[in-house]
């Protein structure tokens, strides 16, 4: 049996919690699987999720797209209550919406000397 020459590399994306689901759900559909691990971000504390997806070299920037698109920075309208009292939120003043910074992905890509699957 001769050993495979093609290059593997292993992806490690760190997402915030909240894009996992759609993240997974468009790897899968796109035929690349991913195991999670749930993980802590270091600095705000949230909640984030760790995926290791193993490909081929030539596969990797079809990975790279679906993270930027379900899981990049982006901009995101809420609604907030702008009051500036030190007894918290005035119920007086209206929401008001503001445009926010959403999202996120750290991409860590590895050279692999080989995947097996079983």
């Amino acid at each position: 049996m001769e050993k495979e020459t093609t290059k593997k590399k292993l992806i490690l994306a760190v997402i915030q919690g909240d894009d996992y689901a759609d993240t997974v759900d468009d790897l899968n559909r796109s035929g690349f699987f991913a195991t999670v691990l749930s993980s802590t971000g270091g600095f705000l504390k949230k909640r984030s999720m760790t995926l290791m997806i193993g490909v081929e070299s030539h596969q990797v920037q079809g990975v790279l797209d679906i993270l930027k698109q379900c899981a990049g920075r982006r901009q995101q309208m809420t609604y907030s209550n702008l009051s500036m009292s030190a007894g918290g939120p005035n119920p007086s003043i209206p929401m008001m919406p503001v445009q926010m910074s959403v999202g996120g992905v750290v991409i860590f890509i590895m050279d692999l000397e080989d995947i097996q699957k079983y």
